[in-house]
């Protein structure tokens, strides 16, 4: 029997345009009015090398001479065209974050249309009434993918990931197509959308690997053959080819071309073959530590809707996200040293599952996850306020030192534009938790609309009252400009030990001209040196050469590094004829 039922009332669905407002809202901010950030600079990197070389540049992916192909480069590509297009009007930061928006439009519009056909189906629809009045399917099917979109929204791990420059954003994308392109086979069972499942996976493969299209596919062909046989035979036949003529047209090419007279195919697959081990405890509690919160406010309703469907006969709507959910926790499991990364193919079957928990729960759960949000949520955002305003004026005077302590050297500075945003948006908080709480609306959204529309305005107060601190703490711009200012014009290339992030900042801000694939003689070392943490005995800055370039002779040139990070220091040296 289904656990469902629904009067035609508890379907209505959001208007398009607040949803379409909602999902710019949700999206503008963290990509507009910043630099790039440490967690980012390196993809940006990457794409700026591509958008200004060769065709080398494009096949094999490197931060301004160090290689990088381990992900491979199909979210590098999206970012280089977007700077070679629109690099001369919006700059290239913000061109290469024009591929980040459209990863993100494609990642919610497939979850939308996922939950949408997914909710039409007549095993997802509810109990008919005794005397009518149940909704229509098309019209619970909007409400379902609208709370669909709701919780993918309110998904913390969607929300930082998909503001990062950085292969993860197209990866979650890829994932919701893939499930979008997955439910549509199901559904109709035809060749284009057989077609469109292998352009999903295969697009995976070159956005962040082999192995979760891989786990994914098992998944689904696992599913079909228990199932429907005519879709594992498509799958077969036309999915699996399509994404491996996308594979082999990067990696064959590279094999033919010899970018930098070498491949990156060794590398990348290395890197692919480094993430499978064996089960761990480790690993177990990665994923149940970071995936409560990256995955928070999906799991508990997606843990729900799995419990209440439990006695229906494999219901595609739940067996086809568990197909995607399942594989992914797996490949968590057996990761030799698991990362946020791994977490993100969770998020868009999860968020489908969720949506076909909200009609099954209890007014009792749905009312405790909404005080729950708006209590936490409303802290987050009042303390956010707080440290604004004790920044701006400086009071009070007993607290204002801490405030700045994480960012010496910062002059805050009142912009407008960002204030007003930040005060509509809390009061639009004030008026939604107003809504909830005195009209006790019977909506199905009711349960997620408190939790996504909380995290989304958190988010929107930091990237408008703290942005400019998060960038000054989080950027190389300025420490780039002080290198550049040691180094002649004339020099030729400038080796270095530096990371992927700061590589890709000093090239970029700094035009320096590090070393590329030919390993030539450089006359200039910058070297990156982390210091031991506070409590720590410091070592004295040494005026010598790293013991990679022992044996010859060198002049220490420059030492700094970021005002806001005491631990990570540069040296500049050169050499000495």
């Amino acid at each position: 029997m289904k656990p469902v039922r629904l009067p035609a009332a508890a379907t209505n669905a959001l208007p398009r345009w607040g949803l379409f407002a909602l999902c710019l809202l949700y999206i503008l901010p963290g990509l507009v009015g910043r630099a790039p950030w440490k967690e980012d600079a390196a993809g940006f990197g990457i794409m700026w090398t591509m958008a200004n070389g060769t065709l080398d540049d494009w096949l094999w992916p490197h931060v301004a001479g160090l290689p990088m192909p381990e992900q491979g480069p199909l979210a590098y590509w999206a970012g280089a065209l977007c700077i070679k297009l629109f690099g001369w009007l919006l700059g290239d930061v913000l061109a290469a974050r024009v591929s980040t928006i459209a990863f993100f439009l494609l990642g919610s519009l497939s979850v939308w249309y996922a939950t949408y056909l997914l909710g039409r189906r007549p095993d997802a629809q509810p109990l008919k009434l005794a005397f009518g009045g149940q909704p229509e399917p098309r019209d619970y099917g909007r409400t379902l993918a609208d709370g669909a979109l709701l919780i993918y929204l309110g998904s913390l791990g969607v929300l930082i990931h998909s503001h990062l420059t950085m292969p993860g954003s197209l990866q979650i994308a890829l994932v919701a197509y893939s499930l979008y392109a997955a439910v549509r086979l199901s559904e109709a069972g035809t060749l284009r959308a057989a077609a469109m499942l292998g352009l999903g996976l295969g697009a995976l493969v070159l956005a962040r690997g082999w192995t979760t299209p891989v786990a994914i596919f098992v998944g689904l062909a696992i599913l079909a053959r228990l199932t429907d046989r005519r879709v594992l035979l498509r799958m077969v036949a036309v999915s699996l080819p399509v994404a491996l003529a996308i594979t082999l047209a990067w990696t064959v090419t590279c094999g033919m071309l010899r970018p930098f007279n070498s491949s990156p195919y060794d590398a990348w697959m290395g890197w692919n073959l480094r993430q499978l081990g064996l089960p761990s405890f480790g690993a177990i509690g990665y994923a149940l530590k970071a995936g409560l919160w990256m995955s928070w406010p999906a799991w508990p309703f997606a843990a729900w809707a799995i419990y209440a469907w439990r006695r229906q006969d494999r219901p595609l709507h739940i067996a086809g996200p568990l197909a995607f959910l399942v594989p992914a926790m797996l490949l968590v499991l057996i990761h030799p040293s698991p990362d946020e990364s791994l977490l993100l193919p969770w998020l868009p079957p999860l968020a489908i599952l969720a949506a076909f928990g909200l009609p099954t729960m209890k007014r009792g759960a749905i009312n405790a996850v909404d005080w729950y949000s708006v209590m936490t949520l409303t802290a987050v955002a009042v303390y956010i306020w707080l440290a604004w305003f004790v920044v701006q004026t400086g009071w009070p005077k007993s607290v204002a030192p801490n405030a700045l302590k994480l960012v010496p050297g910062f002059r805050p500075e009142f912009h407008l534009l960002p204030f007003l945003v930040a005060a509509a948006a809390s009061v639009g908080w004030i008026l939604l938790v107003h809504w909830r709480i005195s009209r006790r609306p019977s909506v199905l959204w009711r349960a997620v609309v408190l939790s996504s529309g909380g995290v989304i305005l958190c988010w929107l107060l930091l990237m408008t009252l703290a942005v400019h601190w998060i960038d000054y703490r989080r950027n190389y711009a300025a420490v780039a400009r002080q290198v550049s200012a040691h180094i002649p014009a004339t020099a030729q290339c400038v080796d270095s030990n530096v990371g992927p992030a700061q590589r890709g900042s000093f090239a970029y801000y700094g035009k320096v001209p590090f070393a590329r694939f030919d390993n030539r003689r450089c006359d200039y070392f910058l070297q990156q040196i982390s210091l031991p943490r506070k409590g720590d005995r410091r070592q004295q800055p040494q005026e010598r050469p790293p013991a990679a370039l022992a044996g010859g002779r060198w002049e220490l040139l420059w030492e700094g590094g970021r005002a806001a990070d005491r631990d990570e220091r540069y040296r500049l040296y050169r050499r000495l004829p």
